[in-house]
This record gives C-alpha cells, sequence and structure tokens, in this order.
C-alpha cells in the first residue's frame, strides 16, 4: 500500500458567498464530506489597491478593473485546503470559472451552484503548485511549507 503525500492548494471564498452565513456553513461541511483538511483560514477585507495586487498579471485583461473591484467589496474567505490531489479536487470541486458553462456542462458543481456571472463566480482555486505556493504566500506570509 502506497500513501499519498498531501498537496495544498489555495481557496477562496469570494465576497457574494461570504454574505451568506448559511452557505459557508454548507461549504465546510463539504469540505470535512470530501476530505479536505483545512490547515488555515483567514477572513479578510481588501482595499481595491490589494486586490490589483494579487490579480496583477491580469492588469491588461479586460476584466481586471471589475474583478478587482468585486474583490473589495466586501468580506471573504482565504483557505489552505490539503488532501492528495487538492489542486484537481477542488478545480474539479468548483468547476469551469464561468458559472452560465459550469450550468451547462458541470451542472453538480460549486460555481453552477452559487456563481452568478464571469466575475462573481464565487470561488478561486490555485491551478498548479507554483501557483499555489505563490498565492499561499501572499495570504498567509508567515506560513511554513
Amino acid at each position: 500500500m502506497t500513501l499519498l503525500k498531501n498537496q495544498l492548494s489555495l481557496a477562496l471564498l469570494k465576497p457574494d458567498l461570504c454574505a451568506n452565513p448559511a452557505i459557508i456553513h454548507k461549504l465546510f461541511e463539504l469540505f470535512r464530506k470530501d476530505q479536505f483538511e483545512i490547515v488555515k483560514e483567514r477572513k479578510i477585507l481588501w482595499s481595491k489597491s490589494q486586490a490589483e495586487q494579487f490579480y496583477f498579471e491580469h492588469r491588461n485583461r479586460f476584466f481586471y478593473e471589475r474583478l478587482c473591484g468585486y474583490m473589495a467589496s466586501g468580506p471573504f474567505v482565504a483557505l489552505i485546503i490539503s488532501k492528495p490531489n487538492a489542486i484537481k479536487d477542488w478545480r474539479d470541486l468548483i468547476g469551469p470559472t464561468h458559472p452560465c458553462r459550469a450550468r451547462i456542462n458541470a451542472s453538480n458543481t460549486l460555481r453552477s451552484l452559487y456563481g452568478l456571472t464571469d466575475t462573481r463566480n464565487s470561488f478561486h482555486g490555485s491551478d498548479s503548485e507554483e501557483t499555489a505556493k505563490r498565492e499561499i504566500k501572499f495570504f498567509f506570509p508567515d506560513f511554513k511549507f
């Protein structure tokens, strides 16, 4: 029997979700059910400049201003999650970036259920181990890997 090493990922529960405590409670139950370990949790309220810093790589994209404004519109939750395939499993669970596409092609995903628009898609998940490390350090600078 081989044991898989746990992988870390950053998960964000965006402002529209955090406005509804019942949904957050339901999501934490889902984390337990799907065997995600929550390593660290932090509630955050950003200024627009903090959002611009995190999303800097998108600064020349058409959605940049709208995304930064949205992420500064209210509190959200940053989580470090862990399990053997955390990155893929979390991204599979949240589904496609665009909630409309999720409703058509991945109707059992979280973005299908809770996402509102392409910008207000309710969730974020790291897309690679390298990205996860960078994003985790951004939100949890004292975290030791």
